[in-house]
């Protein structure tokens, strides 16, 4: 039996091929990222590097924070540093009460502020339960910390995590099962914030008292 091929039957093979190979082979099989930070307390011990570099990186305005840390004193009467800011949370609780859509969530799970469309209302500053937004006086838009995006699509770390002089911060993508922080939080203890509202926070913390009432 012979096997016969008509010209527009190779035409279609042809152009399919075209197509397959227009894609990348590394496109066709990439996942997408899932951005997060692992933060270890008992390394912590306020030094507020983290909060400069913050603050240098991106301009912020004197007396509002992107990030910041909190001096708690335990039961036990141990003193400890806790870093924070926006989670950028899974189910981000800010995200939906925007009118305009200007908080919004990316396909790698950063929560972000589009200056463009934020008319500095506050419904997103009163909906996040981290206290983790602000309103920015000098764009006169809300603001908040959003991982340094400009700086890990470079492949550069956070300003604060890059800071960090005693290596407490580490941020990486969970996706991937090889990263750092994917081991960390896959083997470690963690605790994270206010789980009860559902947010389901990207922030992972290690040795976090659960008596310092955060």
């Amino acid at each position: 039996m012979s096997l016969q091929i008509t010209r527009r039957e190779a035409l279609k093979g042809g152009a399919a091929l075209v197509v397959s190979l227009a894609v990348p082979l590394h496109a066709m099989t990439e996942t997408r990222k899932r951005w997060a930070m692992y933060i270890d307390v008992s390394k912590c011990y306020g030094c507020y590097a983290c909060v400069a570099a913050c603050a240098a990186e991106n301009n912020v305005p004197i007396g509002v924070f992107r990030t910041w840390v909190e001096r708690h004193v335990t039961k036990g009467g141990t003193v400890i540093f806790v870093p924070k800011q926006c989670n950028h949370c899974e189910n981000a609780p800010c995200v939906k009460p925007c009118p305009t859509g200007a908080t919004y969530k990316t396909k790698d799970g950063l929560v972000l502020v589009n200056d463009d469309l934020c008319i500095g209302c506050g419904a997103c500053i009163q909906a996040c339960p981290y206290g983790a937004r602000f309103f920015n006086p000098i764009k006169g838009v809300v603001d908040k910390c959003t991982f340094c995006e400009h700086r890990i699509y470079n492949g550069k770390l956070p300003a604060c995590v890059e800071a960090c002089p005693t290596g407490a911060r580490v941020f990486g993508d969970l996706n991937d099962p090889t990263s750092p922080i994917s081991k960390l939080v896959a083997n470690t203890a963690t605790q994270r914030l206010k789980v009860e509202t559902g947010a389901e926070p990207m922030m992972f913390y290690r040795d976090l008292p659960a008596e310092a009432n955060l």
